[in-house]
């Protein structure tokens, strides 16, 4: 998988990551800000127009009077966050409902027509300051507000707010959260991406393709110096490479001089036990021509160009070729045929030395055949 794939995948699962840590966030931050807000703003209309309410109240608790009416009918109950609403006196009668058939009742007798879902007008009564509580698997929110005169209870306003604008806004708050995020990320993804590309993924394709480039010939790393760990990654392969040349030259020198040696050393050896009649032809595993007792017609003026075992011997190679195929079959043993070579009929012997771990090497030795008349020169 490609860097940039790579690169791109995880920044996208952090990014999604974190979005959803902050989405959580900011959703629970949300929803206590404006929940918070509801209900403090629901506390404060009441507690706005409770003078006006305690005023009737203290005038009058049988009935309510046109100023409550007014403000619990208009101010209160019309407010799109109340659902409904209940006007409670100080003996717990009902004094103002949106059904007029419960206006009167006591408050047991209003429960048995009207589920009352908490307990918030109670815990208000008891310890006289306004109480929250939210409605079980409802989005609503029930709040109870007493209304006091010198620590005495003389009246209470119990609202049932619904969250369904609050849900609203919280919805409106995540889109514009979400919207807001991802736009961070992909502002922020740009430069990141471009600084990727430019100072890591396009430097390793240079370095990439100087590496293909490199020839066995000359073995240099050509590759703008950089100072940086790329940089510092090249350096340290352009140094490998010097290394391996200076190596492959070494091995080079060293062969160049194992051959002149053998060379030698099969000279002094063919000369040895050789007749100056007989021609001897060594070849390696691959039938290059190492060294003949005998001189060769178009010999490569290249020292480093040798000749094939197919260029010194005549029209009958195919002879010696078999002999030489058996030859390698059996290694260490001497192996014989007779051929033509070079217009003279010879005896051919060859040989093929095998050591374990040391070079291969194949002696093939032409030796001339007596005629009737006698010696061949």
């Amino acid at each position: 998988m490609k860097l940039a794939v790579k690169w791109l995948m995880w920044y996208l699962c952090i990014g999604i990551y974190v979005m959803f840590l902050g989405g959580i966030f900011y959703y629970n931050l949300f929803k206590w800000t404006f929940d918070e807000k509801l209900k403090q703003q629901s506390i404060d209309i009441v507690k706005v127009h409770a003078f006006q309410l305690i005023k009737g109240l203290s005038s009058r608790q049988s009935s309510i009077t046109m100023d409550e009416y007014d403000i619990i009918s208009n101010a209160l109950s019309k407010d799109e966050r109340v659902a409904s609403l209940i006007y409670l006196n100080r003996y717990g009668e009902v004094r103002w409902y949106k059904d007029p058939g419960m206006i009167g009742k006591v408050f047991d007798e209003f429960q048995k027509h009207v589920d009352i879902p908490t307990n918030a007008i109670e815990q208000a009564y008891m310890s006289k300051t306004p109480k929250v509580r939210a409605v079980p698997d409802q989005p609503f929110y029930e709040i109870a507000i007493p209304l006091a005169v010198r620590g005495e209870v003389v009246g209470i306003v119990d609202m049932m707010i619904t969250r369904k604008g609050v849900d609203e806004i919280i919805a409106q708050a995540m889109n514009k959260y979400v919207l807001g995020a991802v736009g961070v990320l992909f502002l922020l993804g740009i430069p990141l991406y471009f600084f990727l590309h430019h100072f890591v993924i396009s430097p390793l394709q240079t370095l990439r393709d100087a590496v293909e480039a490199i020839s066995f010939r000359n073995l240099d790393l050509k590759f703008s110096a950089r100072k940086d760990e790329i940089g510092e990654l090249a350096n340290v392969f352009s140094v490998f490479v010097q290394k391996i040349k200076a190596e492959r030259a070494n091995v080079l020198v060293k062969e160049k001089q194992r051959g002149v040696a053998e060379q030698r050393w099969w000279q002094s050896i063919l000369m040895t036990i050789v007749s100056k009649n007989h021609k001897a032809i060594v070849v390696d595993e691959d039938n290059t021509v190492l060294y003949t007792n005998f001189p060769i017609q178009n010999q490569p003026t290249d020292p480093n160009q040798r000749l094939h075992l197919l260029d010194v011997i005549d029209s009958q190679q195919q002879d010696v070729l078999r002999l030489v195929g058996v030859a390698l079959d059996r290694p260490n043993q001497v192996v014989e045929t007779d051929t033509l070579f070079r217009q003279e009929q010879c005896h051919v012997r060859a040989v093929h030395l095998e050591e374990e771990g040391e070079l291969r090497r194949t002696l093939i030795l032409f030796e001339p055949k007596k005629s009737a008349t006698g010696p061949m020169v």
